[in-house]
């Protein structure tokens, strides 16, 4: 091999990977002042972005496309896996009685002590099973009002048909679909009408974090503490959407198999979210939220991961191939027509059922769920709930409900109490049972390893959002090269030019010592200023890797070194421009700091690997706070990574007290903190150190339930010795 040539630079290396101070000049890549032209340098995305929806070329890729956001919904939500479906404790009463409905008072429990509350309309003069139809009612509430003073302009537009029931549009819809012979079940939204145990502007006006929520042991919504159990607002509604579908398919006169689903506006948002995930609705009509543009603005239609990647239009396709509609309003929706849903009707063409997605141009009016869209729904679900009525199906008169008659709680059913209280038992309950379902999850055996691989590796793969990247996909740029004795040192940038992405990094290779074919990519918490000394030399430990034949290489990942324009720490990760201090407003469009660092460490192993002439072996090694980025990129690597060394230092997750820091990961918690993405490297060799000499018992677990044990090995050394000692350990395993 001729060591002057530039090419051993990735044919054997340590790829050293790091997180915060100053560099000396002669270690930058880039030009003094310069930053890496890297696109996730540029203003972050929020919910006014553009989000088209790219149709995959395939069925097949579509399948494995829509099986990805399938889990994104259920892992942002906090859905995956399914919470315990607890008994729901149905109270139906206060039945009031028209001509041809009747209208009954429901609260249920969609998870202990915590009440969903609604309306449920029925036909009169039907027998045998039913078709039903769920309506998530979306902002305004169910008791919608526009106004006595505002039904004139309506009625003159066209947008209502009668007075009085006119002025309750989401009424009006339960009425004439029990008219048409389905059981109409309409819920409260979080903090509307009767369901105020989580209260209107915590729910929906959410602003400022508060610190007395913020306590590892005793924690409230829109806490860091909640995001990293993923414990939303959103995800409770989706949830109260699951089990409100519970409470209608389990009637007695309701047939399970004839259920649709319909809201407007933010019940738009929950019947896209509810039809993605759950396979009991045959046809819906997601109103007002489909679209390439605006994606809910408000607290309740965000969390965070939802949206990474994709968009409201997307999901939406993930109900296909069953029939749904809506229509482009002169709202965000008015480029449907051009931009969304010739993208859903190419994708039902290929499915083989284009005529099952309609969308309908109504944008002389504003964002609305008004007569005659309602019109166009009641014609959409005559058709494919095989109603069987002559069309058109025309909106009829009825008379309006009284306060009495559509309030839930009364004397003999009093209201449950909510409140501060309530909302921290609410989280931890939450917690608890969330921490039982993946206990349970400790592995025994390979296959109980591959269920514990399919629901806590599917969600770390869905929280960092990225794989490796594929070979020949990462490009290299040479900057410098250098002979400096016993080494060759380079200067190079990394492009993954398919995601916009470019890191500055510097190398080792030996020149004492014949390379010994195996690469370590080391990553330390202080950027690539890290892997020099005091006297712009290696350090130690990086030395004594030379020595033995392995090269080196250190590269500043994301929002570290020559990212950062005077290269000083990272005070606080960017969020975006929204006054309202909500993780999901962030962190719902855009990945965190963590994900994005991890994303460069599985660029870099990609990179390595897929050389021309790639090592025979290929390490990992995290140290001075660096430790859990590569714990997550090893469980995302797999096999392409021969032996790992982390320094935990201690760190857990759930100590983190902001959103805005830089280790933050949704999510995180829920999903056992640094233990579990340790036992995600498992058959692989694995060192640890920072655990007091311990390897935690989830780790343990992993590596045992393959017969592996001897496999994972924990130090007690700490600090600059855990280092060294993780290098001896990668020398000698």
């Amino acid at each position: 091999m001729n060591r002057n040539h530039a090419a051993p630079f990735f044919t054997a290396f340590v790829f050293l990977v790091l997180c915060t101070p100053i560099l000396a000049s002669d270690h930058r890549v880039l030009p003094d002042g310069q930053v890496p032209n890297d696109r996730r340098l540029a203003e972050l995305k929020d919910y006014n972005g553009y989000f088209a929806f790219d149709v995959p070329e395939s069925t097949e890729a579509w399948e494995k496309r829509a099986a990805d956001l399938r889990r994104r919904v259920r892992v942002a939500t906090g859905l995956w896996p399914l919470p315990a479906r607890t008994p729901l404790n149905a109270v139906i009463h206060g039945r009031v009685d028209r001509d041809d409905f009747t209208v009954d008072k429901v609260y249920f429990e969609s998870v202990p002590d915590h009440f969903v509350t609604g309306l449920l309309f029925r036909p009169k003069g039907k027998s045998g099973k039913l078709p039903a139809v769920l309506c998530p009612h979306g902002h305004g509430g169910r008791l919608q009002d526009y106004g006595e003073q505002n039904l004139p302009g309506l009625l003159v537009a066209g947008a209502e048909r009668f007075e009085d029931c006119g002025r309750y549009p989401k009424l009006s819809r339960c009425v004439q679909l029990a008219r048409m012979g389905c059981v109409t079940f309409i819920f409260d939204m979080i903090g509307y009408a009767d369901n105020m145990q989580v209260p209107y502007e915590l729910a929906h006006r959410f602003a400022r974090q508060r610190a007395e929520f913020e306590s590892p042991e005793s924690w409230g919504l829109f806490s860091t503490q909640a995001e990293l159990r993923l414990q939303t607002v959103m995800g409770l509604q989706t949830w109260n959407s699951v089990r409100a579908l519970d409470f209608l398919c389990g009637l007695p006169d309701v047939d399970p198999l004839r259920v649709g689903v319909t809201g407007g506006s933010g019940g738009g948002t929950q019947t896209i979210l509810l039809c993605a995930i759950d396979s009991r609705p045959v046809v819906a009509f997601p109103q007002g939220m489909v679209s390439t543009a605006m994606q809910g603005g408000c607290t309740c239609e965000n969390c965070c991961l939802l949206r990474v990647g994709t968009g409201n239009v997307e999901l939406t396709a993930l109900f296909a191939p069953k029939p749904q509609a809506m229509t482009a309003a002169n709202d965000w929706t008015k480029e449907m027509m051009t931009k969304g849903y010739p993208e859903l009707q190419q994708l039902y063409q290929m499915l083989g059922v284009k005529d099952r997605v309609m969308c309908t141009p109504q944008t002389h009016f504003p964002h609305n769920y008004n007569y005659v869209t309602r019109a166009l729904m009641y014609s959409w679900f005559n058709k494919h709930l095989e109603l069987g009525l002559p069309e058109p199906i025309v909106e009829e008169v009825w008379r309006s409900l009284t306060p009495q008659e559509w309030t839930v709680w009364n004397d003999d059913h009093p209201q449950p109490k909510g409140g501060a209280d309530y909302e921290r038992a609410l989280t931890r309950w939450l917690a608890e049972q969330s921490d039982q379902q993946i206990d349970e999850l400790l592995p025994q055996d390979e296959a109980s390893l591959e269920e514990y691989r399919r629901v806590v590796g599917g969600a770390l793969r869905t929280m960092i959002g990225r794989e490796l990247p594929m070979e020949g996909a990462v490009e290299r740029e040479k900057i410098d090269k250098q002979e400096r004795g016993d080494y060759l040192f380079f200067k190079d940038l990394l492009r993954n030019p398919g995601q916009g992405e470019e890191l500055p990094v510097v190398s080792f290779f030996p020149t004492a010592t014949p390379w010994n074919n195996q690469v370590a990519i080391w990553v330390d918490g202080r950027g690539k200023a890290g892997v020099f000394d005091s006297n712009g030399e290696p350090n130690a430990a990086v030395q004594r890797l030379l020595a033995s034949g392995v090269s080196v290489v250190s590269g500043d990942l994301f929002q570290q070194g020559e990212f950062l324009p005077d290269e000083k720490p990272l005070a606080q990760t960017r969020t975006v421009g929204n006054t309202r201090e909500y993780a999901g407003f962030s962190f719902g469009y855009n990945h965190t700091v963590f994900a994005r660092r991890v994303h460069d460490i599985l660029t870099l192993v990609s990179f390595v690997r897929s050389h021309e002439t790639p090592p025979k072996q290929v390490h990992l090694m995290g140290v001075n706070g660096a430790g859990p980025l590569v714990a997550a990129a090893r469980a995302i690597a797999g096999k392409a990574v021969d032996r790992a060394a982390v320094d935990t230092d201690g760190f857990r997750f759930a100590e983190l007290r902001s959103y805005r820091d830089e280790r933050f990961l949704p999510g995180a918690v829920k999903y056992g903190d640094l233990p579990a993405l340790l036992a995600l490297s498992a058959p692989y060799p694995l060192w640890i150190a920072g655990e007091k000499g311990r390897v935690p018992e989830v780790a343990a677990a992993t590596y045992d339930s393959v017969g592996r044990r001897q496999d994972v090995v924990a130090s007690a050394t700490k600090g600059s010795a855990a280092a060294m000692a993780g290098a001896e350990w990668l020398l000698n395993p």
